[in-house]
């Protein structure tokens, strides 16, 4: 941990006589290695924080102060999907598990480890002081979000909080990977131990190794692929390493398949491949899928619905091969399984785990590929537009290491080209409004100090309701730029509002009320100067848009958390995507 990052640093504490159950509790959370625990304070657990400050020193792990429970729980997302591992939050009570819960749930939809701690009590009804602690402890509070998580316990004693904490890591970074909660009574967060019981030995517990496929499945797989005339690789989640990306681009390559990525998970092939079809997008293009003879499905999110989309309701033309683990996550309270797709070989493993598997087995498919051609008309508009955003940001970032942490609604996926398993994160999972700053903030705790430079591009609506995240990032000295691609509108609901008019026969003038933000207008640059970063805008011509935008990616080079107001047009360009208005609410 960098010296200059710890900045919390507690006075030094006398030596102890006497250790406590959260003394226990916070020396196991260290030896899980655990780096940082996102929080917002709560007497629930003030037992455990006192005992991350003055036994632990606030170091391995770090805690993190944050404003508000869902931006915690954000910040832990973003910080997986970047780096591949995965911190702690602590969530007070029943309460603030409630703020969290939306958090959670992005973090469950997206495949990603999360250890959340929660606290409640004292479980002990004699123990619990008048009105707060009643109002405070509830008889499951588990189920608030057991059906949104791998695993919940509550234990009840300092070795079944070991067990507890081992098992949810364990479970948490084991794919399909999700994250786990652990309830931590009060009263045996504060309960004198004597001497600390003996800490197990964390290696005996670490995730087991990734499953292989079958040899029949992944034959048949393999012949499927080979005897291809037209085949397609739709990718969806995969590893981050640069070797699971070169590994994926060899397949291609060697199958001389029809690429498509999706712009819900993070960049997993360069867009700017030759066989990559058709830019990221929400929903892919069903024309070009259907003229394929065999699909290869890696862990996408949406099979179903994808093949539904190219072959409507005729049967599906294409043979199927499925390679996922997801369904050992499915559960009946959420459908974000999707729906259920045919297969013709289902290889139940990692899609990364398949890939050099499928690569040694597959024979090449020799094929003349033609180079992309690419529209880039210029716009004459004075008007500022997400495209005219996407444009500048790219010209002055050219030949910079960049992370894209999150990306609006109206982002067409031909925008920016993804080269690079870090260029782009994904969308936030469960389709949560306000994700966005905590991600972000997430993803530059991750990569403090890589050279990359993190960049959420969020709307208005996002940003206004997570906003808070940058106090955190400015705190603990995170730089990052906030592009904030201000509409003034939730205007994917405008979109819808204008669709039922229409089928109601009823004026789309009417669309706008009940979703636009304005008068008053909200002075973004205002709300992050306030909260200790540098604020730019509102940026409402073209020919400020560059040099703002310039002057922000200097002050995050120098260490800023840096945010800028941009005044886009209502609108969304479907060029590659089909409106969002045909998608569901958000």
């Amino acid at each position: 941990m960098a010296s200059d990052f710890l900045r919390d640093l507690p006075v030094p504490v006398p030596e102890q006589k006497e250790l406590w159950g959260s003394d226990a509790i916070a020396a196991m959370l260290r030896a899980l290695d655990i780096p940082y625990l996102a929080l917002n304070p709560g007497a629930s657990y003030r037992g455990l924080h006192d005992s991350i400050v003055n036994y632990l020193g606030n170091e391995r792990p770090q805690m993190l102060l944050c404003l508000h429970e869902e931006s915690a729980v954000a910040i832990a997302h973003g910080y997986a999907k970047a780096s591949g591992s995965m911190m702690g939050v602590v969530l007070h009570s029943n309460v603030g598990l409630m703020h969290g819960t939306m958090a959670i749930f992005n973090a469950w939809c997206d495949r990603v480890p999360m250890l959340v701690l929660g606290a409640t009590g004292p479980w002990d009804a004699a123990r619990r002081r008048p009105w707060i602690d009643w109002i405070h402890t509830v008889s499951d509070q588990g189920a608030l979000v057991r059906d949104y998580t791998k695993w919940d316990n509550q234990p009840a004693s300092v070795p079944a909080a070991y067990e507890a904490l081992l098992r949810a890591a364990q479970m948490a970074r084991t794919a399909p990977r999700g994250p786990t909660y652990i309830n931590l009574d009060a009263a045996l967060q504060e309960a004198k131990i004597g001497a600390l019981p003996p800490l197990p030995d964390v290696s005996r517990f670490a995730p087991p190794p990734p499953v292989r496929p079958g040899e029949a499945a992944l034959k048949e797989a393999a012949q499927l692929l080979s005897a291809a005339k037209n085949p397609a690789m739709l990718i969806g989640r995969a590893d981050r390493s640069e070797e699971a990306w070169k590994a994926r681009v060899a397949l291609a390559e060697k199958l001389q398949a029809k690429v498509f990525t999706d712009i819900k998970t993070p960049a997993a092939f360069p867009t700017d491949h030759p066989l990559h079809a058709a830019p990221p997008a929400t929903f892919p293009d069903g024309r070009l899928l259907r003229e394929c003879d065999v699909v290869l499905a890696l862990d996408w999110v949406d099979t179903a619905g994808t093949l539904k989309a190219a072959w409507g309701d005729s049967p599906i033309g294409a043979k199927v091969i499925r390679v996922s683990l997801d369904a050992h996550v499915h559960r009946g309270w959420s459908s974000d399984y999707q729906g259920l797709p045919p297969s013709d070989a289902y290889l139940m493993c990692e899609p990364d785990v398949a890939v050099p598997l499928l690569l040694d087995s597959v024979r090449p498919r020799p094929a003349a590929v033609s180079s992309k051609t690419e529209n880039k008309s210029e716009e004459k508009s004075d008007a500022v537009s997400i495209r005219s955003l996407a444009r500048v940001f790219n010209e002055l970032t050219e030949g910079m290491d960049v992370c894209l942490s999150k990306l609006p609604l109206g982002w067409n996926g031909a925008y920016r080209h993804f080269r690079h398993p870090l260029d782009y994160l994904g969308a936030d999972g469960g389709g949560g409004v306000g994700a966005g700053p905590g991600l972000t903030v997430g993803a530059a705790l991750a990569l403090k100090g890589s050279g990359r430079m993190v960049v959420g591009i969020v709307g208005d609506g996002d940003f206004l309701m997570g906003n808070t995240a940058l106090w955190t990032a400015t705190h603990y000295r995170l730089p990052c730029l906030f592009l904030v691609a201000n509409n003034r509108s939730f205007y994917n609901d405008e979109l819808h509002q204008e669709r039922v008019a229409k089928e109601r026969g009823r004026p789309v003038e009417n669309k706008w009320i009940g979703q636009r933000i304005d008068e008053p207008d909200i002075d973004i640059a205002m709300m992050a100067r306030a909260q200790g970063a540098v604020g730019i805008g509102p940026v409402k011509k073209m020919e400020d848009l560059r040099p703002c935008i310039d002057e922000a990616i200097k002050q995050v080079k120098a260490g800023a958390v840096c945010v800028v107001d941009v005044r886009v047009m209502p609108g969304y360009d479907t060029a590659a995507n089909p409106p969002p208005a045909a998608a569901s609410r958000r």
